[in-house]
């Protein structure tokens, strides 16, 4: 079934809007804001969605929008669920949409606060896996051996995972998502919109000027980012853990698609060698391991 048979064809984010070509945030915001629709206010703290709106009194999305510092856009969304909860309104989808910068770094404390309050927002953290709008340097959700702008040679450390993360805080739901799997992202988002209290998506989002691959294998790139197992698709609701789309055929590594194919196509991983690539294999390894470790078999539902 196709997009617009499920959301219809308004479009909330306007054609025009002057993201990048092959945009991945760009896709995936079009894809939010037509699941939770016109009844939702953003929080964006800087970031490339700051552009991609446009300069006030201009805006390229048909719903009201607070651009606010890097580190405030949690508490903001906060304040905001509380003073609309006393109004009485509950109609009202409030959302913060940020890039990994102002998510895994900067905005991590006004975060965490949120998510222990467990206050009434959708909090979706758009990744592509640095700071792109100030010039493509890493952040701690940049992968291991990754080249940007500040790690020449490579980033060293490896991925900070924030959706577990954000899950020991206890909030009712978190999940991952892909723009690849549109279907899932709004299956996610429809869920997220039901459930009173604190929700987190954390949404990857491929950078064609940032990760080095031509503007028309964004889609390409996030696909294979999931069936070679080095993004995984998930879902945690109240503490019990699922795998969606297709990570749910792939807890056997021997079902996923080569490492390599996901490596290849982007030319922030060009200089990789043999001993690095295996690092990075093992840093899926260990994720997966880490995810079948959150909770025991008996919670991990396939299906």
């Amino acid at each position: 079934m196709g997009i617009v048979n499920i959301l219809g064809k308004k479009e909330i984010l306007m054609p025009g809007n002057p993201s990048c070509p092959g945009c991945g945030l760009a896709l995936g915001l079009r894809y939010a804001l037509k699941a939770l629709g016109e009844n939702t206010i953003l929080i964006v703290p800087a970031c490339c969605t700051s552009i991609v709106l446009g300069p006030y009194p201009k805006s390229s999305v048909g719903v009201p929008v607070f651009n606010i510092a890097f580190a405030a856009a949690a508490s903001t969304a906060a304040g905001m669920s509380e003073a609309l909860d006393l109004m009485g309104r509950d109609d009202i989808n409030v959302v913060v949409w940020a890039g990994d910068g102002g998510t895994v770094d900067i905005g991590i404390q006004a975060l965490s606060g949120a998510a222990e309050r467990n206050n009434n927002i959708i909090y979706i953290c758009y990744d592509n896996e640095a700071y792109m709008n100030t010039g493509i340097q890493r952040s701690g959700s940049t992968p291991r051996h990754a080249w940007t702008t500040t790690t020449v040679l490579g980033k060293k450390e490896p991925k900070k995972f924030l959706p577990l993360i954000v899950a020991s805080h206890n909030v009712p739901y978190v999940a991952t998502a892909s723009i690849a799997y549109p279907q899932d992202f709004i299956q996610k988002l429809k869920k997220a919109s039901s459930i009173k209290g604190f929700k987190y998506i954390h949404l990857h989002t491929p950078c064609p000027p940032g990760w080095r691959f031509p503007s028309d294998k964004t889609v390409e790139v996030a696909r294979l980012a999931v069936l070679t197992g080095v993004w995984i698709l998930f879902e945690i609701e109240n503490g019990r853990l699922r795998l969606t789309g297709p990570s749910r055929n792939l807890v056997d590594k021997r079902k996923r698609l080569p490492i390599e194919k996901y490596i290849s196509i982007q030319g922030r991983f060009k200089h990789i060698s043999k001993e690095e690539l295996e690092k990075i294999k093992e840093d899926v390894d260990k994720l997966w391991h880490t995810l079948i470790q959150y909770s025991s078999k008996e919670n991990i539902e396939k299906q």
